[in-house]
């Protein structure tokens, strides 16, 4: 009887560990979607960085936005459920004065692929610019960008230089 009790509350206890699961936690460092990464450049010296001493950039229809002081690289998202972002860059945009603001409105044009991470992390998205218009920028008589030119249109991560603008 006690070998039969001590079987039963064996088989019982394995059952139990069987059931367990692992924690459903995405562990941080875990790639993620990508942002587009952007680079500025002197547009009369088109190999030299140049700092952009006071940018926004603002996505208009969400009126969501971000600040830049004195940078020549930086990172921002694309919309994931759409084949399109357009984004106002600001000059002189990061302080609070807005009437010497010079906004030039440029639009990314992309495809997207969904890929599955993990159970804990979900899924990200991966953006590749469209080869016949990748990038726009509307012209308004005043730009302060003189060009964008794309180095790689796959945004799969965060480790290159995606778009060079230069002003």
């Amino acid at each position: 009887m006690k070998k039969i009790v001590f079987i039963t509350l064996s088989l019982l206890l394995a059952v139990s560990f069987w059931n367990c699961e692992k924690d459903d936690i995405c562990a941080e460092g875990t790639p993620t979607t990508p942002r587009v990464i952007i680079e500025f450049y002197d547009a009369t010296a088109t190999t030299t960085l140049k700092n952009v001493t006071s940018l926004g950039v603002i996505e208009p229809t969400f009126a969501t936005g971000f600040a830049f002081t004195a940078v020549s690289k930086i990172q921002v998202p694309l919309r994931t459920n759409a084949t399109t972002t357009t984004l106002n860059f600001i000059q002189n945009g990061s302080d609070t004065d807005t009437s010497n603001d010079n906004i030039d409105a440029v639009t990314f044009n992309y495809a997207t692929s969904d890929v599955y991470i993990s159970r804990a992390c979900g899924y990200k998205t991966l953006f590749y610019l469209d080869p016949t218009t990748p990038v726009n920028l509307a012209t308004d008589g005043n730009n302060w960008i003189q060009n964008i030119v794309v180095t790689q249109p796959d945004i799969e991560n965060e480790n290159e230089v995606h778009v060079k603008i230069y002003f």
